[in-house]
């Protein structure tokens, strides 16, 4: 075999070898897209299931959270600092939206109830100090002091407006109406018996006094 044959038969190999190695070169890449098409395909029709989800910003500080426990699902928004500002959760009497200040305390609470709906707002312990609801007998605002008793109440009773003033131990001391005979002024003492009366029904006012017992001692006119 001369020269020129032994280099012509190199060279024919030579090219077999390349058109082999192009061909697993393309056989790999097709099966490689092949792959990842349907791995994409089964990622996006698959169901995802956990307990909680966290998203974190470019510094690695959690900004949100979405996570199941024993008192239900729930939804927390963060600041910068990581302090949750934002939380909504479905409890077993139902949801319940709470906005945060900055140390992350509830200052304001949104919820419903088998009441009804409620609008909470707290003071910086986290103690309820007015609260907004619609009852079943119509809307009322009730008003707390530091020690969370009850010291204020408006609401809607039998259709009318009525405002009831109560002291320190939660009894009433004053309650004002507009029913439909005419506005009605009651002053009570400490256990809670009516001891005057201030009324205009029909167009004509009436001024009362009673006795520790509830009767009627004096009255003008």
């Amino acid at each position: 075999m001369t020269v020129e044959e032994r280099v012509e038969k190199l060279e024919r190999a030579n090219r077999r070898v390349r058109a082999l190695l192009v061909g697993i070169v393309l056989i790999v890449g097709i099966c490689a897209l092949a792959w990842a098409v349907m791995g994409a395909a089964q990622v996006a029709g698959k169901v995802v299931r956990a307990n909680t989800f966290i998203l974190e910003d470019e510094n690695g500080q959690v900004r949100a959270m979405l996570r199941v426990d024993k008192d239900g699902p729930g939804l927390s928004l963060c600041d910068e600092t990581g302090k949750p500002r934002a939380m909504l959760i479905v409890l077993k009497t139902g949801p319940m939206l709470s906005l945060c200040e900055e140390t992350g305390n509830p200052r304001v609470q949104l919820g419903m109830d088998k009441d009804g709906p409620r609008l909470g707002l707290l003071d910086d312990k986290g103690k309820p100090r007015a609260v907004l609801g619609m009852l079943q007998a119509g809307p009322g605002l009730s008003v707390y002091d530091e020690k969370g008793q009850t010291r204020a109440l408006f609401g809607m009773v039998d259709g009318a407006p009525r405002l009831g003033l109560l002291d320190e131990e939660g009894e009433p001391r004053v309650l004002l109406g507009v029913p439909k005979d005419g506005p009605t002024l009651s002053l009570l003492d400490e256990e809670g018996k009516i001891r005057a009366l201030l009324a205009v029904t029909l167009g004509t006012p009436v001024l009362g006094l009673l006795d520790q017992k509830g009767k009627l001692f004096w009255q003008a006119p």
